[in-house]
């Protein structure tokens, strides 16, 4: 493509991205290639999307089947790739139904209809209100970025949505005010991702779930950037030692290919019956197609172990140069969501990274954001471990 055709495109996409100088032409595995032909480590795994790497082929197969014999064919009919994801989602996991749409923020939005309308059914015509949680992130639709509670997200958008309460995680005070009479659901990330790699507490989910319990108010956890692995289960609340009424997953999910779901518990999720929701796109043939591919992946390869074995040896390596580094606040996440909290801001380290090959994302402006694919090997991460090393030596002036 021409310098000029370049700029027009440019021009003509509208600038809703702050795009690094960076043009991605190829990936494979754990690496990407610009339109040059330079190589980068990629850490960010498309904001953790490629959990199998880029391009993986036992998704490239059957993808690549079902290329030959059926894209789309509308929710009118039944759809057998979707009946045959379904069943994998529930068997692996603690849910019974699931419904299918394109992303995580339209997985989100189906949970918020979901629990508006489970509440009208149960007959708690005052419960009108969905709490979410400080520096969490649900999405930039309407309601979706009304559920988020992070101001910065709301700029230039009010009025928002109404109809969500906002709390703080691991709060005993958030425990306390949850059942006020007019919740209907709880919506939570048990990993808050773009609020800077924040986890729940163990005792603290635990009583919030107990609480929900006893109220018959939703729990639902979203794990849009959590699931589908990267944490070292298939999804993390398993990790907690708790069963959501609901779950909405996505990125991971189709490996790239768009795909979002909603899952529910049998005992609510007749609140969705026909004519209450639906989606042209959701579950269609070739991205029940790619969710196949990359759950039995995951399930069948061995790599949810690979993950535990290998994330844990990328946080030994970071907490043991965070010993020795003051611009290292701390070192925290689960499996392969890492989050590394810095007293200078995350961007200036991201550009040092870009620059010797590798890409990595921020989780807030001091919160360097860690994604590797979950198929990443030893040898790729001594590879970031001494880059890392690299940057701290050139931008603070000291050794490591």
């Amino acid at each position: 493509m021409s310098e000029a055709m370049i700029q027009q495109t440019n021009h003509s996409v509208m600038h809703t991205y702050q795009r690094f100088p960076l043009s991605i032409a190829k990936g494979k595995g754990s690496y990407v290639w610009d339109q040059d032909g330079n190589k980068y480590l990629d850490y960010t795994s498309g904001i953790a999307t490629c959990n199998l790497g880029h391009v993986p082929d036992s998704v490239h197969q059957k993808l690549s089947n079902q290329l030959d014999n059926l894209w789309h064919c509308s929710n009118l009919y039944e759809i057998p790739t979707q009946n045959e994801l379904a069943a994998l989602l529930t068997e692996n996991s603690c849910f019974d139904r699931v419904f299918f749409c394109n992303s995580g923020a339209e997985a989100n939005e189906a949970a918020i209809k979901f629990a508006k309308k489970y509440a009208k059914d149960k007959g708690y015509t005052e419960r009108t209100e969905i709490v979410t949680f400080h520096q969490s992130f649900h999405g930039r639709t309407g309601s979706t970025m009304a559920a988020t509670a992070q101001e910065k997200i709301h700029q230039g958008f009010t009025p928002l949505t109404p109809g969500f309460r906002y709390l703080t995680l691991n709060e005993d005070k958030a425990l306390e005010s949850v059942n006020n009479g007019t919740t209907a659901a709880v919506l939570l990330e048990l990993i808050q991702g773009e609020g800077g790699i924040n986890a729940v507490e163990q005792v603290w989910i635990e009583k919030l779930s107990a609480r929900c319990k006893e109220a018959d108010i939703l729990l639902m956890v979203d794990e849009v950037q959590t699931g589908a692995g990267r944490t070292g289960t298939l999804f993390a609340y398993e990790q907690f030692g708790i069963e959501p009424d609901v779950m909405t997953s996505a990125k991971g999910l189709g490996s790239g290919f768009p795909i979002g779901a909603m899952l529910a518990k049998k005992e609510c999720a007749s609140t969705f019956s026909p004519g209450t929701h639906g989606s042209t796109f959701g579950g269609n043939p070739l991205a029940a197609t790619a969710g196949i591919a990359t759950i039995e992946t995951i399930l069948k390869q061995n790599i949810l172990e690979q993950v535990k074995v290998n994330s844990s040896w990328l946080q030994e390596q970071l907490e043991a140069l965070q010993a020795k580094e003051e611009v290292m606040v701390s070192v925290k996440g689960i499996g392969f969501l890492i989050g590394v909290e810095l007293k200078e801001e995350a961007n200036f380290f991201i550009k040092a990274f870009h620059e010797k090959g590798i890409l990595v994302l921020s989780a807030g402006s001091h919160v360097l954001r860690i994604l590797p694919p979950l198929t990443t090997t030893k040898a790729e991460l001594t590879q970031f471990i001494e880059v890392f090393k690299e940057v701290l030596v050139e931008m603070k002036g000291t050794t490591v």
